[in-house]
Protein backbone atom coordinates (compact mmCIF):
# COMPACT_ATOMS: atom_id res chain seq x y z
CA UNK A 1 0.00 0.00 0.00
CA UNK A 2 1.56 3.07 -1.11
CA UNK A 3 2.24 6.22 1.46
CA UNK A 4 -0.23 8.99 1.62
CA UNK A 5 0.33 11.83 -1.12
CA UNK A 6 -1.63 15.24 -1.02
CA UNK A 7 -4.52 16.09 -2.54
CA UNK A 8 -6.35 18.65 -3.43
CA UNK A 9 -9.26 19.17 -1.93
CA UNK A 10 -10.97 20.44 -4.51
CA UNK A 11 -10.62 17.11 -6.24
CA UNK A 12 -11.83 15.19 -3.11
CA UNK A 13 -15.04 17.56 -3.46
CA UNK A 14 -15.09 16.88 -7.06
CA UNK A 15 -15.17 13.43 -7.07
CA UNK A 16 -17.97 10.98 -7.19
CA UNK A 17 -17.98 9.35 -3.50
CA UNK A 18 -18.02 13.18 -1.92
CA UNK A 19 -21.50 14.06 -3.50
CA UNK A 20 -22.85 14.06 -0.14
CA UNK A 21 -20.48 16.63 1.04
CA UNK A 22 -20.27 20.58 1.09
CA UNK A 23 -18.84 23.77 1.80
CA UNK A 24 -20.42 25.37 4.97
CA UNK A 25 -17.29 28.11 5.59
CA UNK A 26 -14.39 29.84 3.53
CA UNK A 27 -14.27 27.99 0.48
CA UNK A 28 -11.07 26.06 -0.11
CA UNK A 29 -8.35 27.45 -2.02
CA UNK A 30 -7.17 25.05 -5.88
CA UNK A 31 -3.89 24.91 -3.61
CA UNK A 32 -4.80 23.67 -0.39
CA UNK A 33 -4.02 19.89 -0.24
CA UNK A 34 -5.24 16.74 2.07
CA UNK A 35 -2.49 14.63 3.30
CA UNK A 36 -4.82 11.98 5.79
CA UNK A 37 -7.57 11.76 7.62
CA UNK A 38 -8.15 12.13 11.46
CA UNK A 39 -10.90 11.13 13.01
CA UNK A 40 -12.54 11.73 16.38
CA UNK A 41 -16.24 10.70 17.92
CA UNK A 42 -17.12 13.93 19.33
CA UNK A 43 -16.21 18.01 20.70
CA UNK A 44 -14.04 16.15 23.61
CA UNK A 45 -12.15 14.25 20.87
CA UNK A 46 -8.28 14.80 20.41
CA UNK A 47 -6.30 13.34 17.75
CA UNK A 48 -2.44 13.37 18.32
CA UNK A 49 -1.38 14.56 14.42
CA UNK A 50 -4.09 17.05 12.38
CA UNK A 51 -1.15 19.07 10.34
CA UNK A 52 -2.32 18.67 7.21
CA UNK A 53 -5.41 16.18 7.46
CA UNK A 54 -8.97 16.17 7.54
CA UNK A 55 -10.32 16.62 10.79
CA UNK A 56 -13.56 14.75 11.23
CA UNK A 57 -16.06 14.71 13.84
CA UNK A 58 -18.38 11.68 13.69
CA UNK A 59 -20.79 12.85 16.40
CA UNK A 60 -23.37 15.69 14.72
CA UNK A 61 -21.88 18.63 16.89
CA UNK A 62 -25.20 20.67 18.83
CA UNK A 63 -25.66 23.72 16.65
CA UNK A 64 -24.70 26.06 19.78
CA UNK A 65 -22.33 28.15 18.17
CA UNK A 66 -19.65 27.91 21.03
CA UNK A 67 -19.72 23.83 19.56
CA UNK A 68 -18.84 25.09 16.42
CA UNK A 69 -16.86 27.12 17.24
CA UNK A 70 -14.69 25.08 19.55
CA UNK A 71 -14.33 22.55 16.60
CA UNK A 72 -13.26 25.55 14.27
CA UNK A 73 -10.52 26.67 17.01
CA UNK A 74 -9.33 23.32 17.63
CA UNK A 75 -8.28 22.35 13.87
CA UNK A 76 -6.72 25.96 13.37
CA UNK A 77 -4.85 25.03 15.85
CA UNK A 78 -3.72 21.96 15.00
CA UNK A 79 -3.40 23.26 11.13
CA UNK A 80 -5.58 21.11 10.19
CA UNK A 81 -6.45 21.06 5.87
CA UNK A 82 -10.07 21.51 6.70
CA UNK A 83 -13.05 20.26 9.26
CA UNK A 84 -15.02 17.95 8.44
CA UNK A 85 -18.61 17.68 10.61
CA UNK A 86 -21.71 15.52 10.55
CA UNK A 87 -23.95 18.20 9.53
CA UNK A 88 -24.72 19.82 6.31
CA UNK A 89 -27.06 22.96 7.42
CA UNK A 90 -25.28 25.95 7.29
CA UNK A 91 -23.46 27.97 9.86
CA UNK A 92 -24.65 30.95 12.01
CA UNK A 93 -22.47 34.04 9.94
CA UNK A 94 -20.45 34.40 13.38
CA UNK A 95 -19.04 30.74 13.03
CA UNK A 96 -18.53 31.38 9.38
CA UNK A 97 -16.80 34.31 10.20
CA UNK A 98 -14.33 33.01 12.30
CA UNK A 99 -13.84 30.36 9.98
CA UNK A 100 -12.70 32.68 7.47
CA UNK A 101 -10.56 34.96 9.81
CA UNK A 102 -8.43 31.67 11.04
CA UNK A 103 -8.49 30.72 7.52
CA UNK A 104 -10.00 27.16 7.56
CA UNK A 105 -12.52 25.59 5.71
CA UNK A 106 -15.37 23.82 7.16
CA UNK A 107 -17.54 20.83 5.26
CA UNK A 108 -20.68 19.28 6.44
CA UNK A 109 -21.77 15.75 5.75
CA UNK A 110 -24.93 14.11 6.30
CA UNK A 111 -22.56 11.05 6.80
CA UNK A 112 -19.01 12.02 7.87
CA UNK A 113 -17.99 8.43 8.47
CA UNK A 114 -18.38 7.38 4.88
CA UNK A 115 -16.89 10.63 3.58
CA UNK A 116 -13.97 10.34 6.00
CA UNK A 117 -13.28 6.50 4.75
CA UNK A 118 -13.32 7.24 1.12
CA UNK A 119 -10.95 10.54 1.49
CA UNK A 120 -8.61 8.19 3.55
CA UNK A 121 -8.61 5.45 0.59
CA UNK A 122 -8.51 8.27 -2.34
CA UNK A 123 -5.48 9.65 -0.54
CA UNK A 124 -3.56 6.99 1.62
CA UNK A 125 -5.16 3.47 0.04
CA UNK A 126 -4.39 4.18 -3.90
CA UNK A 127 -4.33 0.65 -4.93
CA UNK A 128 -7.34 -0.58 -2.79
CA UNK A 129 -9.35 1.93 -4.55
CA UNK A 130 -8.34 1.13 -7.55
CA UNK A 131 -8.56 -2.21 -7.30
CA UNK A 132 -11.75 -1.85 -5.50
CA UNK A 133 -13.02 -0.11 -8.79
CA UNK A 134 -11.83 -2.35 -11.25
CA UNK A 135 -13.43 -5.40 -9.34
CA UNK A 136 -17.09 -3.48 -9.91
CA UNK A 137 -16.47 -2.29 -13.31
CA UNK A 138 -15.33 -5.58 -14.35
CA UNK A 139 -18.28 -6.98 -12.64
CA UNK A 140 -20.84 -4.18 -14.33
CA UNK A 141 -19.64 -4.98 -17.91
CA UNK A 142 -20.11 -8.56 -17.10
CA UNK A 143 -23.74 -8.15 -16.50
CA UNK A 144 -24.26 -6.00 -19.10
CA UNK A 145 -26.73 -5.79 -22.34
CA UNK A 146 -24.90 -6.85 -25.40
CA UNK A 147 -24.71 -3.73 -27.33
CA UNK A 148 -21.45 -1.44 -26.42
CA UNK A 149 -23.96 1.52 -25.20
CA UNK A 150 -24.74 -0.89 -22.55
CA UNK A 151 -21.15 -1.96 -21.48
CA UNK A 152 -20.26 2.07 -21.75
CA UNK A 153 -23.42 2.92 -19.21
CA UNK A 154 -22.44 0.11 -16.77
CA UNK A 155 -18.87 1.80 -16.41
CA UNK A 156 -20.27 5.25 -16.45
CA UNK A 157 -22.46 4.10 -13.62
CA UNK A 158 -19.46 2.60 -11.54
CA UNK A 159 -17.05 5.62 -12.39
CA UNK A 160 -19.70 8.44 -12.51
CA UNK A 161 -17.92 10.17 -15.25
CA UNK A 162 -18.89 10.86 -18.79
CA UNK A 163 -17.90 7.84 -21.04
CA UNK A 164 -17.40 8.27 -24.94
CA UNK A 165 -15.90 6.63 -27.84
CA UNK A 166 -13.76 8.73 -29.95
CA UNK A 167 -11.94 8.77 -33.29
CA UNK A 168 -8.34 9.68 -33.15
CA UNK A 169 -9.45 13.14 -34.62
CA UNK A 170 -11.06 13.53 -31.41
CA UNK A 171 -14.55 13.17 -33.04
CA UNK A 172 -17.34 11.96 -30.79
CA UNK A 173 -18.44 8.05 -32.15
CA UNK A 174 -21.10 7.87 -29.42
CA UNK A 175 -21.30 8.98 -25.42
CA UNK A 176 -20.92 12.04 -23.85
CA UNK A 177 -19.28 14.85 -25.73
CA UNK A 178 -16.40 15.11 -23.29
CA UNK A 179 -14.03 17.24 -25.05
CA UNK A 180 -14.42 21.15 -25.44
CA UNK A 181 -13.53 22.62 -28.21
CA UNK A 182 -10.90 24.54 -27.25
CA UNK A 183 -9.09 20.80 -26.16
CA UNK A 184 -10.04 19.37 -29.90
CA UNK A 185 -6.59 19.92 -31.30
CA UNK A 186 -4.79 18.89 -28.39
CA UNK A 187 -6.26 15.47 -28.11
CA UNK A 188 -6.56 15.01 -31.90
CA UNK A 189 -2.84 15.39 -31.39
CA UNK A 190 -2.09 13.15 -28.99
CA UNK A 191 -4.95 10.22 -29.67
CA UNK A 192 -3.58 10.30 -34.01
CA UNK A 193 0.09 10.10 -32.78
CA UNK A 194 -0.60 7.34 -30.35
CA UNK A 195 -3.13 5.32 -32.90
CA UNK A 196 -0.24 5.37 -35.25
CA UNK A 197 3.21 4.41 -32.71
CA UNK A 198 1.27 1.85 -29.40
CA UNK A 199 -1.91 1.48 -28.31
CA UNK A 200 -2.07 2.34 -24.33
CA UNK A 201 -3.49 4.33 -22.24
CA UNK A 202 -3.17 8.28 -22.70
CA UNK A 203 -3.75 11.03 -20.37
CA UNK A 204 -4.20 14.51 -22.37
CA UNK A 205 -4.33 17.71 -19.99
CA UNK A 206 -7.26 19.66 -20.71
CA UNK A 207 -8.51 23.28 -19.80
CA UNK A 208 -8.36 24.56 -16.29
CA UNK A 209 -7.48 21.24 -14.41
CA UNK A 210 -9.51 18.89 -16.05
CA UNK A 211 -7.90 15.70 -17.94
CA UNK A 212 -8.67 13.06 -20.28
CA UNK A 213 -7.96 9.38 -20.02
CA UNK A 214 -8.09 7.63 -23.02
CA UNK A 215 -7.65 3.77 -23.57
CA UNK A 216 -7.46 1.94 -27.29
CA UNK A 217 -10.48 -0.37 -28.27
CA UNK A 218 -9.19 -3.67 -29.81
CA UNK A 219 -9.96 -3.48 -33.01
CA UNK A 220 -12.08 -5.94 -34.69
CA UNK A 221 -10.23 -6.03 -38.10
CA UNK A 222 -6.75 -5.28 -39.25
CA UNK A 223 -8.05 -2.09 -40.97
CA UNK A 224 -9.97 -0.45 -38.67
CA UNK A 225 -9.00 2.90 -37.84
CA UNK A 226 -7.95 2.79 -33.55
CA UNK A 227 -10.80 3.70 -31.45
CA UNK A 228 -10.75 5.05 -28.45
CA UNK A 229 -12.74 4.93 -24.93
CA UNK A 230 -12.43 8.20 -23.24
CA UNK A 231 -13.57 9.24 -19.76
CA UNK A 232 -13.26 13.58 -18.72
CA UNK A 233 -11.84 13.79 -14.97
CA UNK A 234 -12.78 17.69 -13.57
CA UNK A 235 -9.33 16.90 -11.62
CA UNK A 236 -6.27 14.40 -11.66
CA UNK A 237 -6.68 13.26 -8.69
CA UNK A 238 -4.06 10.47 -8.95
CA UNK A 239 -6.49 7.82 -7.01
CA UNK A 240 -9.32 8.61 -9.73
CA UNK A 241 -6.92 8.86 -12.75
CA UNK A 242 -5.18 5.50 -11.82
CA UNK A 243 -8.42 3.78 -10.97
CA UNK A 244 -10.25 4.86 -14.52
CA UNK A 245 -7.05 3.87 -16.38
CA UNK A 246 -7.12 0.49 -15.03
CA UNK A 247 -11.21 0.47 -15.40
CA UNK A 248 -11.10 1.69 -19.30
CA UNK A 249 -8.24 -0.84 -20.16
CA UNK A 250 -11.13 -3.80 -18.70
CA UNK A 251 -13.80 -2.33 -20.45
CA UNK A 252 -12.68 -1.29 -23.86
CA UNK A 253 -11.16 -5.18 -23.74
CA UNK A 254 -15.06 -5.99 -23.53
CA UNK A 255 -16.13 -3.53 -25.82
CA UNK A 256 -13.95 -4.73 -28.67
CA UNK A 257 -15.10 -8.33 -27.41
CA UNK A 258 -18.86 -7.23 -27.91
CA UNK A 259 -18.08 -5.48 -31.40
CA UNK A 260 -16.04 -8.83 -32.33
CA UNK A 261 -18.50 -10.81 -31.76
CA UNK A 262 -21.44 -8.36 -33.38
CA UNK A 263 -18.86 -7.87 -36.34
CA UNK A 264 -19.06 -12.07 -36.65
CA UNK A 265 -23.32 -11.81 -36.44
CA UNK A 266 -23.02 -8.77 -39.34
CA UNK A 267 -20.31 -10.88 -41.54
CA UNK A 268 -22.83 -14.15 -41.51
CA UNK A 269 -25.86 -11.79 -42.42
CA UNK A 270 -23.51 -10.36 -45.20
CA UNK A 271 -22.67 -13.93 -46.48
CA UNK A 272 -26.37 -14.75 -46.33
CA UNK A 273 -27.54 -12.09 -48.45
CA UNK A 274 -24.62 -12.11 -50.66
CA UNK A 275 -24.80 -16.43 -51.24
CA UNK A 276 -28.88 -15.60 -51.98
CA UNK A 277 -28.33 -13.06 -54.44
CA UNK A 278 -25.92 -14.95 -56.50
CA UNK A 279 -28.55 -17.83 -56.76
CA UNK A 280 -31.04 -15.20 -57.88
CA UNK A 281 -28.32 -13.82 -60.55
CA UNK A 282 -27.60 -17.63 -61.63
CA UNK A 283 -31.25 -19.02 -61.86
CA UNK A 284 -32.37 -20.96 -65.08
CA UNK A 285 -35.50 -19.24 -66.34
CA UNK A 286 -37.51 -19.90 -63.33
CA UNK A 287 -36.25 -19.20 -59.59
CA UNK A 288 -35.66 -22.51 -57.56
CA UNK A 289 -38.50 -22.68 -54.80
CA UNK A 290 -35.53 -22.67 -52.40
CA UNK A 291 -34.51 -20.18 -53.36
CA UNK A 292 -38.43 -18.14 -53.39
CA UNK A 293 -38.88 -19.33 -50.02
CA UNK A 294 -35.39 -17.87 -48.47
CA UNK A 295 -36.02 -14.98 -50.16
CA UNK A 296 -39.21 -14.35 -48.41
CA UNK A 297 -37.49 -15.17 -45.13
CA UNK A 298 -35.48 -12.32 -45.91
CA UNK A 299 -37.92 -9.95 -46.42
CA UNK A 300 -37.08 -10.00 -50.52
CA UNK A 301 -39.76 -9.23 -52.81
CA UNK A 302 -39.43 -10.99 -55.76
CA UNK A 303 -43.15 -9.84 -57.68
CA UNK A 304 -43.85 -7.04 -58.87
CA UNK A 305 -41.25 -4.52 -61.03
CA UNK A 306 -37.54 -3.75 -59.98
CA UNK A 307 -35.37 -1.19 -60.85
CA UNK A 308 -31.57 -2.02 -59.84
CA UNK A 309 -28.79 -0.13 -58.12
CA UNK A 310 -25.37 -0.52 -58.26
CA UNK A 311 -23.45 1.33 -56.16
CA UNK A 312 -19.39 1.10 -56.97
CA UNK A 313 -16.40 2.47 -54.43
CA UNK A 314 -12.84 1.28 -53.92
CA UNK A 315 -10.89 -1.52 -52.32
CA UNK A 316 -10.22 0.56 -49.04
CA UNK A 317 -13.77 0.73 -48.31
CA UNK A 318 -15.52 -1.86 -46.19
CA UNK A 319 -18.88 -2.60 -47.77
CA UNK A 320 -20.25 -4.82 -44.89
CA UNK A 321 -19.26 -1.95 -42.14
CA UNK A 322 -20.91 0.81 -44.40
CA UNK A 323 -23.67 -0.93 -45.80
CA UNK A 324 -26.12 0.73 -42.63
CA UNK A 325 -24.91 4.49 -43.92
CA UNK A 326 -25.83 2.62 -47.71
CA UNK A 327 -29.15 1.89 -46.24
CA UNK A 328 -29.65 5.04 -44.48
CA UNK A 329 -29.18 7.22 -47.56
CA UNK A 330 -32.05 5.58 -49.35
CA UNK A 331 -33.99 5.32 -46.98
CA UNK A 332 -33.30 9.08 -46.19
CA UNK A 333 -34.98 9.39 -49.49
CA UNK A 334 -37.91 7.81 -49.18
CA UNK A 335 -36.32 4.44 -50.81
CA UNK A 336 -37.28 0.77 -49.03
CA UNK A 337 -34.22 -1.12 -50.88
CA UNK A 338 -32.77 -4.83 -50.45
CA UNK A 339 -29.09 -3.67 -50.16
CA UNK A 340 -26.73 -6.52 -50.70
CA UNK A 341 -22.49 -6.19 -50.26
CA UNK A 342 -21.38 -7.54 -52.99
CA UNK A 343 -17.51 -6.92 -54.35
CA UNK A 344 -16.16 -3.40 -53.76
CA UNK A 345 -19.79 -2.07 -53.16
CA UNK A 346 -23.42 -2.75 -52.98
CA UNK A 347 -25.94 -3.86 -55.58
CA UNK A 348 -29.77 -2.71 -54.48
CA UNK A 349 -32.90 -2.94 -55.90
CA UNK A 350 -36.66 -1.35 -55.19
CA UNK A 351 -39.81 -3.02 -55.88
CA UNK A 352 -42.74 -1.41 -57.15
CA UNK A 353 -46.13 -3.26 -57.05
CA UNK A 354 -47.09 -2.17 -60.17
CA UNK A 355 -45.50 -1.20 -63.78
CA UNK A 356 -44.15 1.61 -62.90
CA UNK A 357 -44.58 5.26 -65.48
CA UNK A 358 -41.45 6.76 -66.97
CA UNK A 359 -42.02 9.55 -64.63
CA UNK A 360 -42.06 7.15 -61.42
CA UNK A 361 -38.57 5.76 -62.41
CA UNK A 362 -37.06 9.21 -63.57
CA UNK A 363 -38.49 10.12 -59.97
CA UNK A 364 -36.29 7.29 -58.47
CA UNK A 365 -33.25 8.13 -60.23
CA UNK A 366 -33.36 11.24 -58.93
CA UNK A 367 -33.52 9.74 -55.26
CA UNK A 368 -31.17 8.17 -55.91
CA UNK A 369 -28.78 10.31 -56.89
CA UNK A 370 -29.56 11.98 -53.98
CA UNK A 371 -28.32 9.36 -51.89
CA UNK A 372 -25.31 8.99 -53.58
CA UNK A 373 -24.80 13.14 -52.68
CA UNK A 374 -25.03 11.50 -48.86
CA UNK A 375 -22.57 9.04 -49.03
CA UNK A 376 -20.27 11.47 -50.66
CA UNK A 377 -19.43 13.07 -46.86
CA UNK A 378 -17.88 9.38 -46.23
CA UNK A 379 -17.75 7.55 -49.45
CA UNK A 380 -16.75 8.19 -53.18
CA UNK A 381 -18.99 6.46 -55.36
CA UNK A 382 -20.14 5.10 -59.03
CA UNK A 383 -23.44 5.02 -59.38
CA UNK A 384 -25.51 3.20 -62.28
CA UNK A 385 -29.33 2.67 -62.29
CA UNK A 386 -31.00 0.01 -64.45
CA UNK A 387 -34.11 -0.49 -66.39
CA UNK A 388 -37.18 -1.84 -64.70
CA UNK A 389 -37.87 -5.69 -65.00
CA UNK A 390 -40.48 -7.75 -64.07
CA UNK A 391 -40.65 -11.19 -61.57
CA UNK A 392 -37.77 -12.77 -59.67
CA UNK A 393 -35.87 -13.17 -62.96
CA UNK A 394 -36.23 -9.12 -63.40
CA UNK A 395 -34.18 -8.86 -60.33
CA UNK A 396 -30.87 -10.18 -62.30
CA UNK A 397 -31.67 -8.28 -65.35
CA UNK A 398 -31.99 -4.88 -63.82
CA UNK A 399 -28.90 -5.19 -61.69
CA UNK A 400 -27.03 -6.64 -64.94
CA UNK A 401 -27.84 -3.29 -66.77
CA UNK A 402 -27.12 -1.53 -63.41
CA UNK A 403 -23.53 -2.72 -62.97
CA UNK A 404 -22.59 -1.78 -66.63
CA UNK A 405 -24.06 1.60 -66.12
CA UNK A 406 -21.51 1.88 -62.88
CA UNK A 407 -18.62 1.10 -64.48
CA UNK A 408 -19.27 3.44 -67.21
CA UNK A 409 -20.11 6.20 -64.36
CA UNK A 410 -16.48 5.88 -62.76
CA UNK A 411 -15.27 7.80 -65.68
CA UNK A 412 -17.49 10.70 -66.06
CA UNK A 413 -16.59 13.42 -63.51
CA UNK A 414 -19.25 15.57 -65.60
CA UNK A 415 -22.44 13.72 -64.48
CA UNK A 416 -21.34 13.33 -61.09
CA UNK A 417 -19.96 9.57 -61.78
CA UNK A 418 -24.03 8.67 -62.04
CA UNK A 419 -25.67 7.41 -64.77
CA UNK A 420 -29.34 5.61 -65.78
CA UNK A 421 -29.53 2.94 -68.32
CA UNK A 422 -32.81 4.77 -69.79
CA UNK A 423 -30.96 7.84 -70.93
CA UNK A 424 -27.78 5.61 -71.74
CA UNK A 425 -28.94 4.10 -75.00
CA UNK A 426 -29.75 7.52 -76.88
CA UNK A 427 -26.38 9.04 -75.45
CA UNK A 428 -24.36 6.18 -76.86
CA UNK A 429 -25.88 6.73 -80.20
CA UNK A 430 -25.34 10.31 -80.21
CA UNK A 431 -21.93 10.20 -79.13
CA UNK A 432 -21.11 7.81 -81.98
CA UNK A 433 -22.45 10.85 -84.36
CA UNK A 434 -20.57 13.52 -83.00
CA UNK A 435 -17.44 12.09 -83.35
CA UNK A 436 -17.43 11.80 -87.04
CA UNK A 437 -14.89 14.37 -88.88
CA UNK A 438 -17.62 16.50 -90.18
CA UNK A 439 -19.02 17.27 -86.65
CA UNK A 440 -15.53 17.94 -84.77
CA UNK A 441 -14.31 20.75 -86.52
CA UNK A 442 -17.79 22.77 -86.48
CA UNK A 443 -18.47 22.08 -82.54
CA UNK A 444 -14.06 22.80 -82.25
CA UNK A 445 -15.27 26.63 -83.94
CA UNK A 446 -18.30 26.81 -82.10
CA UNK A 447 -17.10 26.32 -78.50
CA UNK A 448 -13.80 28.13 -79.46
CA UNK A 449 -14.54 31.56 -78.06
CA UNK A 450 -14.75 29.49 -74.27
CA UNK A 451 -10.92 28.35 -74.16
CA UNK A 452 -8.40 29.99 -71.88
CA UNK A 453 -11.46 32.11 -69.89
CA UNK A 454 -11.53 31.35 -66.50
CA UNK A 455 -13.94 29.32 -64.69
CA UNK A 456 -13.47 26.22 -66.64
CA UNK A 457 -16.59 27.44 -68.76
CA UNK A 458 -16.65 24.14 -70.98
CA UNK A 459 -16.79 22.05 -68.06
CA UNK A 460 -19.68 24.37 -66.30
CA UNK A 461 -21.59 24.22 -69.60
CA UNK A 462 -20.97 20.36 -70.52
CA UNK A 463 -22.51 19.76 -66.57
CA UNK A 464 -25.50 22.17 -67.24
CA UNK A 465 -26.59 20.18 -69.89
CA UNK A 466 -25.88 17.13 -68.87
CA UNK A 467 -28.18 18.11 -65.56
CA UNK A 468 -31.23 18.79 -67.79
CA UNK A 469 -30.00 22.62 -67.89
CA UNK A 470 -30.39 22.31 -63.63
CA UNK A 471 -28.47 25.43 -61.64
CA UNK A 472 -28.98 23.53 -58.70
CA UNK A 473 -27.40 20.03 -59.84
CA UNK A 474 -24.64 21.57 -61.50
CA UNK A 475 -23.57 23.38 -58.45
CA UNK A 476 -23.86 19.94 -56.56
CA UNK A 477 -21.73 18.32 -58.84
CA UNK A 478 -19.07 20.72 -59.54
CA UNK A 479 -19.49 21.96 -55.60
CA UNK A 480 -19.95 25.46 -56.34
CA UNK A 481 -22.59 28.06 -55.26
CA UNK A 482 -25.44 27.96 -57.74
CA UNK A 483 -24.79 31.85 -57.74
CA UNK A 484 -21.47 30.95 -59.58
CA UNK A 485 -23.03 28.31 -62.01
CA UNK A 486 -25.43 31.64 -62.68
CA UNK A 487 -22.30 33.62 -63.28
CA UNK A 488 -20.46 31.45 -65.53
CA UNK A 489 -23.61 30.66 -67.58
CA UNK A 490 -24.11 34.27 -68.30
CA UNK A 491 -20.59 34.65 -69.87
CA UNK A 492 -21.19 31.92 -71.75
CA UNK A 493 -24.13 33.22 -73.10
CA UNK A 494 -22.30 36.38 -73.85
CA UNK A 495 -19.38 34.40 -75.03
CA UNK A 496 -21.02 32.25 -77.53
CA UNK A 497 -24.00 34.56 -78.37
CA UNK A 498 -26.43 32.09 -77.72
CA UNK A 499 -29.99 31.08 -76.06
CA UNK A 500 -29.54 28.15 -73.78
CA UNK A 501 -33.65 28.49 -73.11
CA UNK A 502 -33.41 27.54 -77.31
CA UNK A 503 -34.26 23.96 -77.43
CA UNK A 504 -32.04 23.51 -80.83
CA UNK A 505 -29.74 25.90 -79.42
CA UNK A 506 -28.71 23.53 -76.29
CA UNK A 507 -28.86 20.17 -78.32
CA UNK A 508 -26.43 21.85 -80.82
CA UNK A 509 -24.22 22.63 -78.06
CA UNK A 510 -24.68 19.54 -75.96
CA UNK A 511 -23.48 17.99 -78.74
CA UNK A 512 -20.46 19.94 -79.53
CA UNK A 513 -19.70 19.78 -75.61
CA UNK A 514 -19.77 16.07 -75.42
CA UNK A 515 -17.33 15.58 -78.74
CA UNK A 516 -14.82 17.69 -77.46
CA UNK A 517 -14.78 17.85 -73.72
CA UNK A 518 -12.32 15.16 -72.04
CA UNK A 519 -12.95 14.17 -68.29
CA UNK A 520 -10.31 15.52 -66.39
CA UNK A 521 -9.90 11.25 -65.10
CA UNK A 522 -10.31 10.50 -69.16
CA UNK A 523 -6.83 12.52 -69.09
CA UNK A 524 -3.12 10.73 -69.97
Amino acid sequence: MSAASPVPLVALLAHADWRQVSVLAAPPAPTLTVGGVAMVADIRGRAADLEGKLLTVLQPPLRDDWHIDVLIQTAAAGRASALLIGDSSPLSQPSSALAARVGLTVLGADDPLAAALSARRLVAEVELHVSDTVLRVTAAAARSGEGVEDVMKAVGSVLHRPLALLAPGGDTLLGCDVVAEEDREAVAGTLTAAAARYRVTQRVELSGSALLIAHPVPPTTARDATVWLVTRLPHDLPAESAAASAALSVAAAVIGQRASLRRLAVERDARARASLLGELLNAPDDVAPTTRRRALEAGWRLDGWHLGIRIDTGPEVDPVAQRPEVVGALQAEGMDAVVVEQGDGWSAWITFEDEPRGADVEARAGQIRSAQRRLAATTATAVGVGRYHAGPRGVARTLGEAGEAARLAAGRVASGRFLHVDRLGLGQTLLAWTRTDTFQPAARSLLAPLEGQPGDLLHTLTTYLDEESSVSETAAILGIHRNTVAQRLARIRSLLAVDLADPSERLALHLACRTIWIPPSDVG
